[in-house]
């Protein structure tokens, strides 16, 4: 889907759409990557495709540099939240609950998450205007409204579509996450051909970014299990255990320490190292504490997402710097 050029016609008519608001440009970066991110779910993928696209077009509006650069990266990110993510399949796996529900669990949070994005564009656009001029009125006078509607339609229809088939075949308990997964995938490559943006080097690159892909996170995996089992063996989990049960502060103060232990954990590592390494050890004792599994699942996704953009080692901002 990234490579058949959807992205880019997305964000064109999303910006019209949004011409008439103070920074509706950025609103429309936000909700294009909103709808990347729940197609894609790789955050690289997303910030490379959002910043070579949107950035310029932004700058040539006039937009502040880091307004432009900082709504891309934050935006980029929010495919980690989005069902149907990667972070989510990862932490159904570790925590032992079932990723059909994660994926409903998180629906409200990332939607909510999406809105806060954009009333802060929106307060920070009216309360300094001069970081988000609006688009002249001639350039909009250029298109009707029949033809924009035409165009809004034509672009948000194909990811919605791909999300519901996805989502909808997961929830409705037709299939499981991994046979939605190919759902999307021969969804995405049928949108592809539709486009006429189907060839063989885009096919072998994609092959070639999903191996990749797919081999890192086994093989980090297999390094995470390891120093799981030997951690486990030297009774480090029970030496943790005691620590927090030791701590004064109740099931919502532990609960607290854990979400900021995680967030810390994030400024530093990736979201898959800290997924296969903090998560097993902390999980069990805030679910011995009485915390509901998905719940707290759904809380350490959001804490996760937080880690694509916390300097010094925030993967948004490299990925948004190799491109910008």
């Amino acid at each position: 889907l990234e490579k058949s050029g959807l992205a880019e016609e997305l964000l064109e008519t999303m910006a019209l759409l949004f011409a008439k608001v103070r920074g509706g440009l950025a609103v429309s970066v936000i909700i294009v990557g909103a709808l990347m991110g729940a197609s894609t779910g790789i955050v690289g993928a997303t910030v490379v495709t959002m910043g070579l696209l949107s950035v310029p077009t932004m700058l040539k509006r006039k937009y502040n540099s880091s307004l432009a650069t900082g709504t891309v990266a934050a935006s980029g990110t929010l495919g980690q939240i989005i069902p149907p993510s990667i972070i989510l399949v990862l932490l159904g796996d570790i925590m032992s609950v079932p990723i059909g529900e994660l994926f409903v669990g998180a629906v409200i949070p990332s939607l909510t998450l999406v809105l806060l994005y954009i009333v802060y564009v929106l307060i920070i656009s009216n309360l300094k205007p001069e970081l988000a001029p609006l688009i002249p009125q001639e350039e909009l006078d250029k298109i009707s409204k029949k033809e924009l509607y035409r165009r809004v339609f034509k672009v948000m229809l194909p990811p919605l579509v791909l999300m519901l088939a996805v989502l909808g075949s997961i929830f409705a308990g037709i299939a499981s996450p991994t046979e939605a997964a190919s759902v999307g995938s021969v969804g995405a490559t049928l949108l592809t051909v539709a486009f006429k943006k189907f060839n063989k080097k885009t096919f072998k690159e994609v092959m070639n970014t999903t191996a990749q892909l797919t081999s890192m996170v086994f093989i980090i995996l297999i390094g995470a299990t390891t120093l799981g089992l030997v951690f486990r063996g030297l009774d480090g989990d029970a030496l943790i255990k005691t620590l927090i049960d030791a701590l004064p502060f109740g099931k919502w103060g532990i609960l607290f320490i854990v979400m900021l232990i995680i967030f810390i954990a994030g400024f530093f590592l990736d979201f898959i190292e800290i997924t296969f390494i903090h998560v097993p050890v902390l999980a069990p004792i805030m679910i011995s504490l009485g915390v509901d599994p998905l719940w707290l699942a759904v809380l350490i996704a959001l804490n996760l997402q937080t880690s694509f953009i916390t300097p010094p080692f925030g993967f948004s901002l490299f990925y948004l710097k190799g491109v910008c």
